[in-house]
Parts: structure tokens; sequence; C-alpha cells
């Protein structure tokens, strides 16, 4: 991840924020309004800045949107820093009960979620299969798993779970890497940081700034086999995984060659990605360089910050996006089949129109309701320095891309007169927290309000939202493959950077009045629902 960019005025480093790239006209499909202070969400990241410069401090801020009490309301669950360098609990994580009509409350002390140490990412899934969805938060040196007790609070279990704490992991994942039913956890490791090993980097002695990664070692990341007793088995060596040091920034979840098992990308911070294909006999192979998403096709490593991996041009196979700083676009990866990708970021036009914005997470998501997978990318630079040293800004507006038939225009301008305000932003996560069928937004802003972006787009069109309940499979149905008419999409938790979308698989459906679901359980059970109608929320149990 760069930090140290050239000196670029106010009116320059404005522009950079908000250029579109080759002077398209705003498309005013897309509108979302911030209601987080309406909706009773006052969440405000901390990061402990301090004078050192630390560099975990740019890097904090997951979001998880899940149903934690089983009303059928989405609630939300924001990671926070501590104080720096001793990691004291000055913040709070928190949690936010949605009470419905977009309204929140703060339920963090009596679900007991507050949390301990210096908070990163989440991921929530329900590891036990009781019906009850839990959270594993990763941190710099201290990894927690709560268990949900269904009764509105959760337990430490991360001991006699068998979790152990890294250096400094950013987030975890949940899948079901063997598909024996229980879903394993996949942790994402950053940098080998302590508070003693905190070089000066920048302009000496004038000007301090946050250093590159190239300053610190890499890490492995780890993977725990869920043993269905309530503890996991560290199978990081056995598996292959460890063999892999990497700088872990992200993680997404596909079966991308189609072959029944889970696969994992990790977006890795200026050293190549990694794309780890499920051998099916408990082993993985590193496969990102000859699978063609190591890198983009400048054969240069990115910051890349968070993915997603999924169907962005309606041809049945999961592609991976991910988000980077200004001159090294947001790469986006089309999956061509039989293993191979190819970099399709400028035949998208995704590549021109994010050549001079800075993301963090990027979520794949249909906000019209068209039947096409848009792309929205939290916004902001790593560095507050930056415009000192380069053409870039550190504060910087959310982005907004509408997919017309697998290529897409920049929508940021027409999404509304607050969509443009610049912040710190940082991770995100995706649901419908209205009930109105339409996917809303939820944004961590460092030293500012959280924000909530509800959908207010006015397209008219119809939509599906399918929740899942394995029997054979895990209890959320994660890893399974949901077609509806010509899109097709996976069950998964991971989305974004550091944040975790646990809401069902959405589909926007245009003007259809009724439609096929079929739905390929991680079991292998195959399940088809005719003429399903529309506009509603359409629970599915396994093999009924």
């Amino acid at each position: 991840m760069r930090r140290v960019l050239c000196v670029a005025g106010s009116i320059v480093a404005a522009l950079v924020c908000f250029t579109r790239g080759q002077g398209q006209a705003p498309a005013p499909a897309i509108t979302f309004r911030n209601v987080a202070e309406q909706a009773g969400i006052d969440f405000v990241l901390q990061n402990g800045a301090t004078p050192e410069k630390h560099i975990i401090e740019t890097m904090p801020g997951g979001v998880v949107a899940f149903d934690y009490d089983g009303d059928g309301l989405v609630d939300l669950f924001f990671t926070n820093g501590a104080s720096v360098p001793g990691f004291e609990q000055k913040f709070r994580n928190r949690l936010y009960r949605n009470l419905g009509g977009m309204r929140f409350k703060d339920v963090t002390e009596e679900a007991g979620l507050a949390g301990v140490g210096y908070s990163m990412g989440a991921a929530a899934a329900d590891y036990d299969n009781d019906g009850h969805p839990d959270l594993f938060v990763a941190g710099v040196g201290s990894n927690h798993l709560y268990h949900n007790l269904g009764n509105g609070k959760f337990e430490d279990v991360t001991a006699k779970a068998g979790i152990r704490s890294d250096p400094w992991s950013i987030t975890g994942g949940w899948f079901d890497f063997d598909n024996d039913g229980k879903l394993d956890l996949f942790v994402v490791n950053y940098l080998k940081w302590s508070p003693a090993n905190a070089p000066f980097c920048g302009d000496p002695p004038r000007i301090r700034a946050y250093c590159h990664p190239r300053f610190f070692d890499g890490l492995p990341n780890r993977l725990y086999r869920n043993r269905g007793d309530g503890t996991f088995e560290d199978v990081t060596e056995s598996s292959g995984i460890g063999a892999y040091v990497g700088k872990g920034m992200s993680i997404a979840f596909a079966d991308y060659d189609g072959d029944g098992r889970m696969d994992v990308f990790v977006t890795n911070d200026k050293i190549p990605n990694f794309l780890f294909h499920n051998l099916g006999n408990g082993k993985f192979e590193e496969v990102a360089l000859e699978a063609g998403v190591g890198l983009p096709d400048t054969g240069h490593a990115g910051s890349s910050m968070g993915a997603d991996f999924r169907d962005y041009d309606n041809d049945g196979r999961p592609d991976v996006v991910f988000a980077a700083l200004a001159g090294e676009l947001f790469p986006l990866f089309r999956n061509e089949g039989k293993g191979a990708f190819t970099d399709a970021s400028h035949r998208s036009r995704l590549g021109p129109l994010s050549a001079r914005r800075s993301g963090w997470s990027p979520g794949l998501v249909d906000f019209d309701n068209d039947g096409w997978k848009d792309l929205f990318v939290s916004g902001a630079h790593v560095n507050d320095t930056v415009e000192q040293f380069e053409a870039a800004t550190y504060k910087c507006p959310n982005a907004v891309f509408l997919n017309r038939s697998g290529v897409f225009e920049d929508a940021s301008i027409g999404a509304g007169a607050d969509f443009q305000i610049p912040r710190v932003h940082r991770g995100s996560a995706f649901a419908d927290f209205n009930g109105d069928g339409k996917i809303d937004v939820a944004v961590s802003v460092i030293g500012e309000r959280a924000e909530l972006w509800e959908n207010t787009s006015a397209s008219g069109n119809n939509w599906l939202t399918v929740k899942l309940k394995g029997v054979k499979s895990n209890r959320d149905g994660i890893g399974a493959s949901v077609h509806v008419g010509q899109q097709w999409n996976e069950m998964t938790s991971n989305q974004g950077y550091a944040s975790s979308s646990l809401a069902g698989v959405h589909f926007g459906l245009g003007r259809a009045a009724a439609v096929d679901v079929e739905i390929l359980w991680p079991s292998g059970v195959r399940q088809t629902l005719r003429n399903v109608s529309v506009n509603r929320v359409l629970q599915v149990t396994e093999g009924e």
C-alpha cells in the first residue's frame, strides 16, 4: 500500500477525488441518502492516531450486517480501535439492533460485544448450526470468537474453541472447505508489527508519514477446521495455506472452477495476490499468477484492499474485483472458465473510471434491481499526508458504478449531493435494512460518524431475496450457488474490506413478475422452485 505520494492544492485535490473519467454525464439510476443520524447510528471509528504514525492506525474499520437476534431485521456491528501503543480499551466495538423503520438502538453492553484490544475486521456466520449467527473479530494481537447464545447475548469462546491470536489479523472468513456441513474459519494476516517496530517514514525531519508495507515482514494466513463440537483444529500447515507468506488485506470465497469446492481469494498489499484452489483432499494449491488474478496486466502489484468474488457479467462464473489507490485502478478480473481469468478492467470501463480514485471496500450489488450487479466502493486514501507528496487526496467520497450489461458507468455524482462529501471511509456492509427491496450500505469513517446510505433509487424494478437454511449443508447455506433467470450468485458472508454481510442472496429482476430459482447446495443437493412470485424474501430449506 503506497503511503508517501506530490504537492496538490485544494482545488486540484478536490478534482482528483471527483474526477469521473472521459467526461461522462451523471447516471441518476442509483441514488442514496445518508440517514445515519436519524437512524440512531452514532458510531465514530477511532484509530488511536499518534504523532509516531503507527501503521495500524490506517487500517481499522470493519462493518458487519447480520440479524443477530433472528427478528428478520438486519442489525449492524462496527469494529473499533484502541489507544496506541498500549491498546487500552479507550473505545468500544458497537452493536446496533435494528428496530425497524430505519431506526437502530445501541445494544453493545447487554450483548457483550464491546470487545478488547485493537480490532480490525469481523465476519459473521452460524459456525455451530444452532440457528444463531456468531461473530469472529480480528485484531492486532487479539482475535476473538463470540458465540451467539440466542438470547441477545454473546459469549467469548476464543480459548475453548482453540482460536489463537496472531501478530496482526485484518479479518476472517467463514466457508466449508471440506463440505462436511460445518463452517471453517480462514484468518487473514497482514504484517509483523509491534509498537517497538516503528521506523521513521516520510521526509525527515519535517514530515512523518505512515510507512510503506515493505518496511515490515509479512505473515502466513491461518486456517481452522471446524470439528463440530465447538472447537477448531488448526490445519494451516497440513492444508498448505501456511506455506505462503503474504500481506493479507481481505478475503473472498467462490467456487471459481465449478468443481463443487469453495476456493479462496486473498488480496495482498503491494505483493501478488493469492488464489487458493481447493483440491478437495484437505489441501490447497496457490494458483493466483497462473490463473491470472495475482497481478493486473500492468505486472505491478497494487495496494490491494477489499475484494468481492461475484459474477458481474451474468455468464455464470464468479469474477474478482478489488479496490486500490489512485493511479492503480480498481482491477476487475473476468472468469473465462477452465480456471483462467483475464484482466477486464479496461474492457468493462472500470479501469479508466477508477484511475484517479482511492478506495477500500467494494461490493458487487444490484442497487437499481435491473438484473446487473453494480459496484460500490468506499472512498479514501491511506495516507493523511498524501497531499504534501502527490496529486491525490486523503479524504474522498464513496463511488458507485452502474453496470450496463457488463460495462460500467460512474454514477457517483448522480447518487445525491451528500454522497459527494469526502471523508476517511473504510469498511462497508450491504443489506436491505428497511425491507423495501433495495440494498442499502453502511460505511465506517475514521474520526466521524459512520454513514448509513439508504437506497432511494426510483427504478421501479422488481426483486427477490433468497434466504437459505441448510440441512445437510451448513445452516446459513454458505457456499450455495443460486441461479435466478440469467443471474448467478453465491451465498457468502464475506464482501468488501474487513467486513461481512450475512443477509441472504439478493437479485434485481427488472420487470419480471415471476422467476424460477435453482439452488446448488454445498452438499450437492440441487433444488428448483418454479414460478416464484417476486418482491419478497424467499425462505428456502434444503431439500424441501
